[in-house]
């Protein structure tokens, strides 16, 4: 038998190990989050159409999906809820028996050390799909918004929630979610801002899953153009002076510049959110036979980990904390 076939898989085991050793980025099970809905309802798991293997859960069906998302080695989750009901200012975001509030607590009665972080923002609550009060023009009256964020964070705080983000791009949302925090002694509880949150395309099967779709008009009166690069650097640095622990940079994929130039000017903590419309996307290549999935998804969080940021918010946290478990 020919002994050039054992040579050449030495050879490429060889050059894989030397690749290992010079290799400038590495993504690891550490660097992710798992973002997951929770709906009201006993017995509820049902896979939302557009982005798939990402499902609606109850309460009970979301503990056991957290308990194999911790066993995995992913250190936390980001969790958006879905109420029983929507009126004209949310009300039910920042009810203590909300959805979410409850989820939190189940959560953290069942898994205590994994991080539990919850976003922040009205959108799923409203009746008409906008991320705060509407005044009579039809506009979102930031003031009397940033008031029921506050309260809402204060009550995902008051339930276990570890980290809050308010992700509703509200001027001033974080400094009055630290006041709140900190006058009812939860002052090590840390605040993740959504500081440069795009009006992006890519949003779209989240808004399915959320069905938060606004029901007129869109929201670029308080998201950011994303023609824009020096807005982001004024956006974050006003969360920073704000009091938020750790900013973000929503896409990720598509705004990899932005990430990397935040990561250039600041040392805060940078979180990344790769987004609904990114996961989607490579799930339908995928089902397409387009592209290897496994290799497209691990080279996207590669690059987005790349570009500077120091953890990733991912659809894919849980397949990717997989994939990573065989490599060698």
């Amino acid at each position: 038998m020919s002994v050039f076939p054992q040579l050449r898989m030495r050879c490429l085991r060889r050059t894989e190990a030397l690749r290992r050793l010079v290799r400038e980025t590495a993504l690891l099970v550490d660097d992710l989050v798992q973002p997951l809905f929770v709906v009201p309802g006993k017995h509820i798991r049902q896979e939302i159409p557009s982005m798939p293997g990402i499902c609606h859960l109850s309460v009970d069906y979301l503990v056991r999906e957290v308990q194999e998302i911790a066993a995995l080695g992913i250190p936390g989750i980001l969790l958006f809820g879905l109420p029983t009901s929507k009126d004209e200012s949310g009300s039910e975001a920042y009810s203590a028996a909300g959805t979410v509030q409850q989820a939190v607590a189940a959560i953290k009665a069942a898994i205590p050390d994994l991080i539990v972080i919850t976003d922040v923002c009205l959108c799923q609550y409203t009746s008409h799909g906008h991320c705060g009060i509407l005044d009579d023009s039809g506009c979102v009256d930031n003031d009397r918004t940033v008031e029921l964020i506050a309260r809402t964070a204060l009550s995902h705080t008051q339930a276990g929630a570890d980290i809050v983000a308010p992700s509703d791009m509200m001027d001033g949302r974080v400094a009055a979610i630290r006041r709140s925090l900190d006058r009812s002694d939860f002052q090590n509880r840390l605040i993740m801002a959504y500081a440069a949150k795009y009006c992006s395309a890519f949003y779209g099967p989240f808004r399915e899953a959320a069905e938060s779709a606004p029901k007129s008009g869109n929201r670029s009166q308080y998201q950011m153009d994303p023609a824009n690069i020096r807005e982001a650097l004024r956006e974050v640095e006003l969360d920073i002076e704000e009091g938020a622990d750790i900013v973000m940079v929503k896409p990720a994929l598509s705004y990899l510049d932005v990430i990397r130039k935040v990561r250039e000017t600041y040392d805060h903590p940078l979180a990344a959110y790769s987004v609904s419309g990114e996961y989607s996307m490579l799930k339908a290549a995928a089902r397409a036979g387009w592209i290897d999935e496994k290799r497209a998804a691990t080279e996207v969080l590669l690059s987005i980990k790349r570009a500077g940021a120091d953890f990733i918010i991912t659809y894919y946290a849980k397949e990717a904390a997989q994939w990573l478990r065989q490599l060698p």
